[in-house]
């Protein structure tokens, strides 16, 4: 059982504790499932490809407190290849949506490198930093909270044109009526506020938004949570049809590892910042190895 302080934090020593405790079960059952355990070096060595879009290569992301330093994301490796969706799950805490900030740079990641199309984001200046925000967009897990209520869905969806000085006024506007299209709302919003909609038509909203600057890579931070769950369904059918117009690649986050499955390719297991299982859909849903794993769809209703 994991020891925490007396202000309930886990204290760094106890998080190293329980990160080596996680390699070694997963080494195990790798072992005795016959599967082979690669080095993380010649791992990552076998990853540079270029059918990858994104490449991470011993991520860590730490937050300094007075009560000691929190291990929000720590060590992870893997790769998301072009046109395809990487699904991240585990618990509340795990550092899920901290990884995904740190992949589009809103958090600074404290060690490791993030290559975006063979770039190194890490050291991007100004310049480069601006056409990397360009290519990579992230959708929200609150819909409401992500699009500022004094804007209409027109500024809104508008707005990142305008910040990257794409078009003319009338080719943004025309931009703005076929992304409203895209995502199943009607010209006619593109005039009304974001409190006028219900949480599924913000979503399609914060989605139009993060394709008017038709980025490559998305990041996916839990955008069905907060919905009802036959607009669940709406919303991700929604994503898999983008998917297949425009080859977008997705990192999607999720506590709900069934939705999870249904549109991701591959899935990792996160806990304590630490990725402990990734394999493919099918084989992490139906043959899971680390018992961390085995909880997570234990817990499907």
């Amino acid at each position: 059982m994991a020891k925490k302080n007396s202000d309930g934090y886990l204290s760094a020593k106890e998080s190293r504790r329980i990160s080596k405790a996680n390699r070694k079960i997963t080494n195990q059952l790798e072992k005795q499932h016959k599967r082979k355990n690669v080095p993380e070096s010649e791992y990552l060595t076998q990853m540079k490809d270029n059918t990858n879009v994104l490449e991470i290569d011993n991520l860590h992301t730490y937050f300094f407190t007075d009560v000691g330093t929190v291990h929000s994301v720590d060590g992870i490796s893997f790769n998301v290849p072009v046109g395809k969706t990487v699904g991240v799950v585990g618990e509340s805490g795990c550092g899920k949506s901290t990884l995904g900030r740190t992949l589009v740079k809103i958090y600074e990641p404290t060690e490791g490198k993030i290559e975006f199309m063979g770039k190194d984001i890490t050291k991007l200046n100004g310049g480069e930093m601006q056409d990397f925000r360009r290519n990579v967009q992230m959708i929200f897990q609150d819909p409401y909270a992500s699009l500022n209520p004094r804007m209409t869905v027109g500024e809104i969806i508008r707005e990142p044109m305008e910040i990257h000085n794409i078009g003319t006024p009338k080719e943004r506007d025309e931009k703005v009526a076929s992304l409203l299209e895209t995502v199943g709302l009607k010209p006619d919003h593109v005039r009304r506020y974001p409190h006028e909609f219900s949480g599924g038509q913000r979503q399609r909203i914060s989605i139009a938004r993060t394709l008017a600057l038709d980025p490559k890579f998305i990041v996916c931070d839990e955008p069905i949570s907060a919905l009802d769950v036959s607009i669940q369904a709406q919303i991700i059918n929604l994503l898999e049809r983008i998917q297949r117009e425009r080859g977008i690649s997705y990192l999607f986050i999720a506590h709900d590892l069934g939705a999870v499955k249904h549109i991701s390719n591959r899935i990792g297991a996160m806990y304590l910042g630490s990725l402990v299982e990734i394999g493919s859909s099918d084989d992490l849903y139906h043959h899971p190895l680390h018992p961390y794993t085995q909880a997570l769809l234990a817990s499907i209703p």
